[in-house]
């Protein structure tokens, strides 16, 4: 039996009226198995606070499994910083936070399986930094990625704010101008961004709030697809006009629908409409520097700097992947070059803004490369070691940092550590990986290592170490997190469900001791692809071998062990920063505790 789904408009925070009508609908046409909401969730006036708090706080009921966008109104932040921490909303969750019972957040971008329907998101407005209310650039290029996994999505939610209450920009086209409510305008301020994603989308059903009124546009074509998109617009609650806010699907989930059934094609069909605005406008598309394509496609920074001008704009998809699904129609510049400076390890921040912010933390290389460099055999590099924020030699190395000093490697504190105790070992040389390392350096890690557990053991700690091997880490770092004891028993799991969640598995391999699983690791090691790999404290080893032109997450073990440890807010490496002082304070208080376990003592 098909799923029984509700969708409805923005809320505004009116709670009582909208569980109301769905209770009312539930008894005469239901059940439902949930209710999707789209657009503003929380008030837009105190004086609704109250009556929006008796559902977030427990003492009234939400009647049906809720998930909502729109993460912003009174008390958003406040509300959805205080989810954000719970215990039962940690690791990658893409299928909602709970902020109560029966009420879950879907933050920023995703995708998910909902009683068999794929489900993708759009939260928030558009901002150029992740925070609460707003979606940004990587949340974007993270539904790009989604796109393109095998399978079709059931429902898009969106909720298109930029600068007014728009739809995706050119819904209208094609569609029958008498189904097109009165009240909705062709503004130029129709978002983009939301159009561009559809279009890769290919959703089923495109559900989207905001504009005040009901319309269930005509099913549309979609480019390189047999089935079809209907989009509806849905008011919001309570309104004055009386315009419909809730509607009820009963799709049948993609997954067990046969070709014909999915590629069926109702009569009243149209062509795409955003091909149509794509084309009619092709040659103000290529020229318009509006705030949405600046966010959506990246500038080639290296021309602008060259010749002091604006430069063209790059197809942001094409240099990570090397290729474009829109192919001869993209209206952005498909550059090669830029496409093997990314591929040669050069950072994408580089590339994209001219330079980087991320200091130390950042393993990408910073400095455009040319065919000499990449021939060049790394002891034949002489400005590595100014160019490497990891080279002992480096004018850039944060030396206050540093606690430890072996012959082959060196331990220091990262900037903006997950705990106080996070440890980093370096090579003193300039090596792409700990896995190619000569017998000699392999002795001294294994040394520092055994150090570092027997340290972490004294305070009631077992150490995880894990490294990511790619070609775009210049400079190799082990990284070491103390986990309290009590906790090892779940690392195997939340490391797995984490990876799962991004759609990929890690292999698990248990050894008798550390030895033999750097062995598997350093056989398992591929220079032309890469690997990440996480040491549990029992001998167990995960390991994820990358796909050519896989973009993996550079802060998934840091973002993992965050999770564990119930501190989502350090997540992020840059929410952790100390000033030069403190962090100096903490470089001494490890070195005395590390001091009698030291091996170079």
């Amino acid at each position: 039996m098909a799923p029984r789904i509700l969708l409805c408009g923005d809320p505004l925070g009116r709670l009582n009226q909208l569980f109301k009508r769905v209770q009312s609908v539930s008894k005469s046409a239901g059940p439902f198995d949930a209710l999707l909401c789209v657009g503003q969730f929380f008030p837009d006036s105190p004086e609704l606070l109250d009556e929006f708090l008796d559902y977030v706080e427990g003492r009234a009921q939400v009647p049906i499994p809720t998930y909502f966008t729109g993460d912003y109104g009174v008390a958003a932040p406040k509300i959805l910083s205080a989810t954000s921490r719970k215990a039962e909303n940690q690791g990658f969750k893409m299928d909602g936070l709970e902020v109560s019972h029966n009420l879950f957040w879907l933050r920023g971008s995703g995708k998910f399986t909902l009683h068999g329907l794929s489900v993708a998101y759009l939260s928030g407005r558009q901002s150029s930094e992740s925070q609460y209310g707003k979606y940004s650039q990587d949340d974007v290029d993270a539904l790009r990625a989604l796109a393109e996994e095998s399978g079709v999505v059931d429902l898009f939610l969106t909720y298109p704010f930029l600068y007014t209450n728009e739809w995706p920009a050119g819904v209208k086209n094609r569609a029958a101008a008498s189904d097109i409510p009165a009240d909705v305008s062709d503004s130029s301020c129709s978002d983009s961004t939301v159009s561009e994603l559809v279009k890769e989308v290919k959703p089923r059903y495109h559900i989207a709030g905001s504009m005040g009124v009901f319309y269930a546009r005509e099913p549309y074509l979609n480019a390189d697809s047999n089935h079809v998109t209907r989009f509806l617009g849905l008011a919001q609650v309570g309104n004055k006009n009386k315009q419909k806010f809730l509607h009820a699907l009963s799709p049948t989930p993609t997954s067990i629908m046969s070709p014909s059934e999915l590629n069926a094609r109702p009569p009243n069909t149209t062509l795409c409409p955003y091909n149509l605005q794509e084309g009619a406008n092709e040659s103000k598309k290529r020229s318009n520097e509006s705030v949405v394509d600046s966010q959506y496609w990246r500038y080639d920074v290296s021309k602008r700097q060259k010749n002091g001008s604006e430069g063209e704009k790059l197809c942001f998809k094409f240099v990570c992947s090397g290729s474009c699904p829109r192919g001869e129609n993209c209206h952005f510049q498909h550059n090669a070059e830029a496409r093997e400076q990314c591929r040669r390890g050069v950072c994408l921040d580089l590339i994209i803004k001219g330079k980087c912010e991320k200091g130390p933390e950042c393993s990408y290389k910073h400095e455009f490369q040319d065919e000499s460099i990449q021939r060049k055999p790394r002891s034949e590099n002489a400005n590595r070691s100014r160019e490497c924020w990891f080279c002992l030699s480096s004018p850039s190395v944060e030396s206050h940092l540093i606690v430890s000093v072996g012959e082959s490697f060196y331990c220091a504190l990262p900037k903006g550590s997950l705990v106080d105790d996070h440890i980093l070992i370096i090579p003193i040389e300039h090596l792409p990986n700990t896995l190619v390392l000569s017998p000699e350096g392999e002795s001294e890690l294994g040394r520092y290592k055994n150090s570092l557990r027997n340290c972490y053991k004294n305070q009631g700690n077992d150490a995880v170490f894990f490294e990511l091997v790619s070609k775009r880490v210049s400079h190799a770092n082990l990284q070491v997190v103390p986990v309290p004891s009590s906790r090892v028993r779940l690392l195997p799991k939340i490391f797995s469900l984490a990876a799962e969640k991004l759609g990929f598995k890690l292999v698990t391999k248990k050894f008798s001791d550390s030895s033999e699983g750097r062995k598997y690791l350093q056989k398992e090691y591929n220079a032309d692809l890469g690997l990440f790999y996480v040491e549990l404290p029992d001998g167990t080893v995960l390991s994820h071998t990358l796909e050519e032109n896989e973009v993996f997450p550079a802060q998934f073990g840091r973002e993992v062990l965050a999770g564990l440890l119930k501190i989502p807010d350090r997540a992020d490496w840059r929410n952790c920063k100390i000033n030069q002082e403190e962090e100096a304070k903490l470089a001494e208080e490890f070195k005395k505790q590390f001091q009698e376990f030291d091996p170079c003592q």
